[in-house]
C-alpha cells in the first residue's frame, strides 16, 4: 500500500490550531490540547465521507478498544490513584527531608538532583517533583552563595530523570503499551543508556558548586512515610503486575498515612479519588489521539509515513534514528512527553517492526528524546513551572539543564553502536 499524504491533515490541522494559538497569544497552554485533537478528529471524519459514519465510528472503535490502549488508560488511572495516596501521606516530603539529611553539606546542590531524580522515579511525575523540590532549591540558594538558576536546574535535571524512567510515569506506560514490550526490560535497557549522562551531572553540580558549602536543616521525615514508593519501586522492577503492585502501593500508602495521622479515616477514599481525576485529561486525550491515528491508518497515511521514512533510511541504526527524531519533533510541536509519545507511538512500532529494532529500545527511543525535548524547550510546562515558583525565566535555567543535553548524547551513542 503506498499510503497517501492527505491522510495526514488530521495531524496537520492539530498543530497549526495548537502552536498558532501558542505563538498568537504567547501561551502554549492557551489552546487545550484536547480541544485541538477534538478538531482533528472532526477533520478526520470528514475526510473519508465515501465510508460513511458507521464505518467511521467503528475504525475508531476498534482503535480505541486494542489491547494496549485500554490497559494504558487503567494503568495511568492507578498511577493517579497511587499518587495521590502517597502524597497525601507525607511521602514526598518525608523522603525529602530523609535525603537532605543524608547528603554532605558540601554536596548539596549535586545532591539536590540525586533527590530529584528518586523522587521523580518514586512519583512517576516530572512536574510533581517539581513542586516538591522548588522551595527547597529557593531555600539552599537563599541561605548560600549558590546562583538559583543552578539550584532550580538540578532539580528540573533529575525530575526528567524520573519522568523517563519511573515505572508509573505516564510517559513510560504509553511508550511501553504503544511498543508491546514490559516495563522491567524497558526500565533496564533505559536505564544502561541513560546511567553515564546522570552520572556526569552529579559531577557537573559538584564541580560547578565546589568549594561552597550549605548548613542542612532538614525537617521531620518518617521512615514509614517512605516505604510505598520502596514497594512500589522494587515491585516493579522484579516483574510484578504493574497493577498488582500500584494498587498495593494505594492500599499501603493509605494505611501508613492513617497511621502517621497525615490522612484522616474519612479522607481516606477522597485522596485517592483526587489522583485518579488528575490523571483523567490524559486519559481522554490518549483515547482521542487512538481514534484520530485509528482513522489516519485506515486512510494510508501510516504507510505514507513509513514509505518515507524507509527511503530515507538503511537498517537498525536509522530506524532507531527516525524514532528518535520523530519522538523529538513531535514534542517540540505539542510540549507534551506524553501526548508526543501516544501520537507517534504507533508510527514506532511499524518502523521497529520494519527494520527489527527491539521493542524495548523503541520505547526507550520515545521516552528519552521527548523527555530531551520536554526538559530545555522553554514553553513546556516542566521550564515554566520551575520558572514561576523561582522567579526567574526559562532561559536563565537552560545553561545548566545538562542531563537533557546529556541523555541526547547517550541515545546517540547507544543507536551509533548497534549491531546492524
Amino acid at each position: 500500500m503506498p499510503g497517501k499524504a492527505a491522510a495526514l491533515l488530521p495531524i496537520g490541522i492539530f498543530l497549526v490550531i495548537f502552536l498558532g494559538a501558542g505563538i498568537v497569544f504567547r501561551d502554549f497552554y492557551a489552546m487545550p490540547a484536547i480541544v485541538a485533537f477534538l478538531i482533528a478528529l472532526f477533520v478526520a471524519f470528514l475526510q473519508n465521507r465515501k465510508a460513511g459514519f458507521d464505518k467511521n465510528i467503528k475504525i475508531i472503535a476498534q482503535g480505541v478498544g486494542e489491547e494496549n490502549i485500554i490497559t494504558m488508560s487503567l494503568i495511568f488511572l492507578c498511577a493517579g490513584g497511587f499518587s495521590g495516596a502517597v502524597t497525601a501521606a507525607g511521602g514526598v516530603s518525608s523522603t525529602v527531608n530523609l535525603g537532605l539529611s543524608l547528603i554532605p553539606a558540601h554536596f548539596i546542590v549535586a545532591g539536590l538532583f540525586i533527590i530529584s531524580c528518586f523522587i521523580s522515579v518514586s512519583m512517576g511525575t516530572s512536574m510533581g517533583t517539581i513542586a516538591a523540590l522548588a522551595p527547597i532549591a529557593v531555600g539552599i540558594s537563599e541561605g548560600t552563595e549558590f546562583p538559583m538558576e543552578i539550584c532550580i536546574a538540578a532539580v528540573v535535571c533529575g525530575a526528567m530523570f524520573g519522568d523517563n524512567l519511573s515505572m508509573i510515569s505516564d510517559t513510560t506506560i504509553a511508550a511501553v503499551k504503544t511498543q508491546g514490550c514490559d516495563m522491567k526490560d524497558k526500565f533496564k535497557a533505559n536505564f544502561l543508556i541513560v546511567l553515564p549522562a546522570a552520572i556526569i551531572t552529579v559531577l557537573f553540580f559538584w564541580f560547578v558548586t565546589r568549594g561552597m558549602s550549605y548548613d542542612i536543616s532538614s525537617g521531620e521525615y518518617h521512615l514509614l512515610q517512605v516505604v510505598p514508593y520502596l514497594v512500589v519501586l522494587i515491585g516493579a522492577l522484579i516483574g510484578i503486575n504493574v497493577f498488582l503492585v500500584l494498587i498495593a502501593g494505594t492500599v499501603l500508602s493509605l494505611i501508613v498515612g492513617v497511621a502517621t495521622g497525615t490522612i484522616a479515616l474519612s479522607e481516606m477514599f477522597t485522596v485517592v479519588g483526587d489522583g485518579v481525576v488528575s490523571m483523567y485529561d490524559i486519559t481522554v486525550i490518549s483515547i482521542i489521539v487512538a481514534c484520530i491515528v485509528s482513522l489516519v491508518r485506515a486512510n494510508g497515511g501510516i504507510h505514507f509515513i513509513l514509505n518515507l521514512i524507509k527511503s530515507r533510511i538503511r537498517g537498525k541504526r536509522g530506524a532507531q534514528a527516525g524514532i528518535a527524531v520523530l519522538a523529538l519533533l513531535v514534542d517540540l510541536c505539542t510540549a507534551n512527553n506524553t501526548v508526543a509519545i501516544v501520537m507517534s507511538g504507533p508510527i514506532a512500532r511499524e518502523i521497529s517492526g520494519e527494520f527489527g529494532v527491539d521493542p524495548k529500545r523503541s520505547a526507550s527511543l520515545l521516552d528519552m528524546y521527548t523527555s530531551v525535548g520536554q526538559g530545555l524547550i522553554p514553553y513546556g510546562a516542566q521550564l515554566l513551572s520551575a520558572a514561576t515558583l523561582t522567579g526567574l525565566t526559562p532561559f536563565d535555567m537552560m545553561p545548566y539543564l545538562v542531563y537533557p543535553v546529556l541523555m541526547a548524547v547517550c541515545g546517540i551513542a547507544a543507536i551509533a553502536f548497534t549491531r546492524k
